[in-house]
């Protein structure tokens, strides 16, 4: 039945992590009705993160090769520093700081008591109204060829909310994007860009702690955590394709109703006692 579950939870990660609804609350949702009706725990969704974040590396490896190359010419001076590739590398870099420490700063609280479902039902409702508001008063005319060392910073803020489970990576910087102006598909590309470092850093953080201790803090071992993963890459990878065309012609809308009726639904489930925060 681990196994069932464990694999049940890779669908899931894959299918919502580059949504902007919140992948760990969704895994942290679902794990309560599943038999084990338990908590996956930050380490389970810390490593299936990999998964999705490889899914990434793949889709965008033509772009991701140029700014690497671009930014490790301009470290030699054989490419200039102002090269829009170059650039990027820096913003990546810069807009990964905030997670990173506030990660490292905020670790106990991350792993216990912001993965209360109360938090999760408010931060999917709050946070999708934010959302709502600024995909309807964004200008979205800037692409990611005007994006400034200061909005890197700013999207670097954003996506370090995501460490309360129902903020969403993607949705925080997309917001952040959004809000500064920039383009549907320019934010959602540059959210999928910025997460390459804190996410890898925050999955193979957890999964050293998980090998060197001999087993994973919750009801998932470490071969039912690795299938998820794969799983969660091979689903993650379509989702990604079709997530850039959708919001290439359409807006946010649907994702934000979603967000608000599912914090409605769990407000009532955890009300009733139906479920446990």
């Amino acid at each position: 039945m681990n196994w069932f579950e464990a694999a049940l939870l890779g669908l899931v990660q894959g299918l919502t992590e580059f949504l902007p609804i919140s992948s760990s609350a969704h895994l942290r949702i679902v794990g309560e009705f599943l038999p084990n009706a338990a908590d996956p725990g930050a380490a389970f969704t810390a490593i299936t993160q990999l998964g999705t974040e490889t899914a990434v590396l793949v889709f965008f490896r033509h772009d991701i090769v140029r700014i690497f190359r671009a930014w490790t010419g301009a470290l030699t001076g054989k490419v200039s520093r102002q090269d829009p590739d170059a650039r990027m590398g820096w913003l990546v870099i810069l807009g990964s700081l905030p997670i990173i420490v506030l990660g490292l700063l905020f670790q106990d609280q991350i792993e216990s008591v912001l993965r209360s479902l109360w938090i999760v039902a408010t931060t999917l409702i709050v946070f999708g109204l934010v959302l709502a508001v600024a995909d309807a008063v964004g200008r979205q005319e800037r692409e990611l060829t005007r994006l400034t060392y200061k909005h890197g910073v700013f999207y670097g803020l954003a996506q370090a909310m995501a460490l309360i489970p129902g903020v969403s990576r993607s949705g925080g910087t997309i917001t952040a994007g959004l809000l500064m102006g920039y383009t549907r598909e320019a934010a959602a590309r540059y959210s999928f860009l910025l997460a390459i470092p804190a996410v890898f850093g925050s999955g193979l953080f957890q999964l050293y702690k998980t090998v060197t201790n001999e087993g994973i803090s919750g009801p998932y071992g470490l071969p039912e955590t690795a299938m998820a993963t794969v799983i969660a890459f091979a689903v993650g990878y379509v989702i990604i394709g079709w997530f850039l065309k959708f919001v290439s012609t359409r807006s946010y809308r649907l994702f934000v109703w979603y967000r608000i009726f599912l914090g409605m639904a769990l407000y009532l489930l955890l009300g009733f006692n139906v479920i446990s925060a």
